[in-house]
């Protein structure tokens, strides 16, 4: 009689309760070795969104034309082009889409025949790589047997066919056609993609990353791997003072501040009534918003704009300030520049150059103790970080983050990351001071993500809480950041500063060697994926395609994909979003 532990018969304990005969065991075992034989779904990889949701929702909806190649495979000898292509759109835009036909089409009810068929024959073909029970599942509850029934009849036979047509004539004459044709429409979009990867960065420019993520919480199947853009809004949520206000400052730069009024209902009043008063109303050029295609502000709107941004700046910068002082480990001291100000002659210090400063608008900075927030600039502060806290939304959209999300995640020898794993220029993995132990590589991501949770979870007041929170800043532009992966963040540079060599900011090493397979096998190694079969796939920094450059590295094992989704860089980076695995 074989002896089991404590541990086992714990567990074959609780799989009797599911199991309870042998031939209920035996079933599942042959449901699982069948399920395991089923081709692979299709993962759809997609990074670096920046709040640009429109971009996302088509893409979304298209499954980055996976769709489109299904609908092409299956009819490219029975269809036109044309015909193809509103087929597709038909799919992605259902609802929209019948409008536009029905004010179009002479013989609707012969329109609703032949596209009721070839729906389903796309759904056939779509779902073909599931199991019937996860079809089943996917299906919506009111239409559930019908739909089932038309994707598994069997039309070879004469009394099949009979039946299927009438299951059809009957949709149509029960004046259902229009909700069977936009049920089914969804359930190609929710097959086409098994499971969804977002490597990172949903928030930062682009305008509704709120839309984003009510989109995501929707979503089937789905993991998140934090990006930079999205620690900072975390760290905001969680209460970070310095956080909040590069969130604020980021807004007011790409003219969003609307994401934090009417997307999230926090109050900015305090900011722009406060940046008003003490910064004046004449438009700073360098402070002026960067507007993207769609927005036409006003005069007055550019003003405000410029003027939150230029407080929210300094109100930052005194904050940075203040947690660089208190944790002499994150090595930032090179990111205190206030003080290296000579607010006299307008000039700052800055690794021993002396540069001039191409703006003096100072009014809230005491020379003599420049990190120190001006009593207005405490009240300001002390409403925001109240306002953010108290947001419902944002604290669910972030809940969500950290509920789904990771610093990485390995899947199917899939290595996801948003960044880097930081590394030196030898190609070894950094060594990092923490809780009085050397961390590097995997064990250094796991304690990041820990800390990053401790910043949000943690009680309020506790010492651990209040780390945390300044843990997620250093996450956010620290130089041993795996989600940053530069040297240090040139905000300050690129605000005063007219020598734009003072701006560079310098990639960690890792991309150094992000062609050389080797390292990349290193990497598979310590996150224990063999290189054989694996993959890395990550975002973060762009590639010049236009330069030449490939988005394939170390020989096919390393994936870049990077900003698609943004309107305001430069086009001569290559715009890679996805990467599907059939």
């Amino acid at each position: 009689m074989n002896e089991y532990s404590k541990e086992q018969l714990k567990y074959l304990n609780i799989l009797s309760e599911k199991f309870p005969t042998i031939q209920s065991v035996c079933t599942e075992i042959i449901n699982l070795e069948a399920i395991l034989n089923l081709p692979k779904g299709t993962e759809h990889f997609l990074s670096d969104l920046h709040g640009e949701y429109e971009s996302f929702l088509h893409i979304l909806k298209n499954a980055s034309g996976a769709i489109k190649t299904k609908i092409d495979e299956l009819y490219k000898n029975s269809m036109t082009q044309e015909e193809r292509r509103k087929l597709a759109t038909l799919i992605y835009y259902p609802k929209e889409k019948l409008e536009l036909i029905k004010k179009e089409t002479n013989n609707l009810v012969e329109f609703y025949r032949i596209t009721l068929y070839r729906l389903i024959n796309v759904c056939t073909v779509i779902g073909s790589k599931y199991s019937r029970s996860k079809v089943r599942k996917a299906i919506p509850k009111e239409y559930q047997y019908i739909i089932d029934e038309l994707l598994h009849s069997n039309q070879n036979t004469f009394d099949k066919d009979i039946y299927y047509d009438k299951i059809i004539e009957s949709i149509i004459s029960l004046g259902r056609a229009d909700a069977f044709i936009i049920a089914i429409s969804n359930l190609i979009q929710q097959l086409a993609v098994d499971h969804l990867h977002i490597i990172g960065d949903i928030y930062d420019r682009g305008p509704g990353p709120h839309i984003i993520i009510d989109e995501l919480m929707k979503y089937h199947s789905i993991d998140i791997e934090w990006g930079n853009h999205d620690i900072i809004w975390m760290g905001a949520a969680a209460g970070s003072e310095a956080c909040i206000f590069n969130v604020i400052r980021i807004c007011a730069r790409y003219n969003n501040l609307d994401i934090l009024e009417d997307g999230y209902g926090i109050n900015i009043r305090p900011i722009t009534e406060f940046a008003i008063e003490e910064y004046g109303q004449e438009l700073d050029n360098i402070f002026a918003p960067k507007e993207l295609d769609d927005k036409n502000s006003d005069e007055l709107q550019k003003i405000i704009m410029a003027k939150t941004q230029q407080a929210a700046a300094i109100i930052q910068f005194k904050l940075e300030g203040q947690i660089i002082k208190n944790h002499p480990e994150f090595y930032m001291d090179d990111r205190l520049l206030l003080d290296k100000i000579d607010y006299q002659n307008n000039t700052v210090l800055i690794n021993g150059k002396t540069y001039n400063l191409i703006d003096h608008n100072f009014p809230t900075i005491d020379p003599n103790n420049p990190y120190k927030l001006s009593d207005k600039e405490e009240e300001v502060v002390r409403k925001l970080v109240k306002c953010f806290k108290n947001s419902e939304k944002l604290q669910r959209h972030i809940q969500f983050l950290y509920a789904r999300g990771s610093m990485y995640k390995i899947h199917n020898d899939n290595l996801l990351i948003h960044g880097c794993v930081p590394m030196n220029m030898f190609g070894e993995f950094v060594s990092v001071n923490v809780d009085g132990k050397q961390l590097k590589g995997r064990a250094y991501l796991d304690y990041v993500e820990k800390i990053a949770k401790e910043g949000y979870f943690e009680p309020e007041g506790s010492a651990k809480k209040k780390y945390g929170e300044d843990f997620l800043w250093y996450l956010w532009c620290g130089k041993n950041s795996p989600i940053f992966c530069k040297d240090k963040m040139k905000t300050f540079e690129r605000y005063y500063l007219a020598e734009k060599e003072t701006w560079e900011e310098i990639k960690n090493p890792f991309y150094t060697f992000q062609d050389d397979e080797r390292i990349a096998d290193k990497v598979l190694r310590e996150f224990g994926i063999e290189p054989d079969l694996g993959h890395i796939i990550c975002g973060h920094m762009p590639v010049k395609f236009k330069a030449g450059e490939s988005p394939l590295k170390a020989n096919g094992k390393l994936f870049i994909i990077d900003r698609w989704f943004v309107k305001s860089i430069p086009k001569n980076y290559w715009y890679s979003r996805i990467y599907i695995k059939i």
